[in-house]
């Protein structure tokens, strides 16, 4: 299944930067920005699991779960709607961090609530050196 979630990754990447191409964001950046965050979302809800819960899961499960957890990523190929594209953008990012708690639970093998909390954990390790060094997306040009 590998393949399989790596090629839903690459569509919601795809279309990541089609929707961002519209508002304005560097649109290479915006895919390989999106591959680059799925491995470590993975990566980081791992070494959570692993060494604060003591989890057996193998990185390479949570690698395919949090894959399949991307597909709602598809929808971001609307973001070109005028006025209607950064709520779209909004709505698919919450959809698809609620279908990445699901899939650490499953992955995991843990509650709810400690999938949510090692998502949140996991999520904030990740964006909060991006915000700090200021490397969000940014426009073209």
């Amino acid at each position: 299944a590998t393949m399989q979630e790596a090629g839903v990754v690459v569509l919601a990447s795809l279309a990541q930067a089609v929707g961002a191409s519209a508002a304005g964001i560097n649109p290479i950046a915006a895919a390989v920005g999106a591959l680059i965050g799925w491995a470590l979302w993975s990566g980081v809800t791992y070494l959570i699991g692993a060494y604060l819960f003591k989890d057996t899961a193998a990185w390479g499960e949570l690698l395919r779960t949090l894959g399949f957890a991307q597909a709602p990523g598809f929808l971001y190929v609307l973001g070109f709607i005028p006025l209607l594209g950064w709520i779209l953008r909004f709505v698919v990012s919450i959809w698809i961090l609620i279908a990445g708690i699901i899939a650490i639970r499953q992955a995991l093998d843990i509650s709810t609530g400690k999938a949510i909390a090692v998502a949140l954990i996991g999520w904030l390790l990740l964006i909060l050196p991006m915000l700090i060094l200021g490397l969000g997306a940014r426009p073209v040009g």
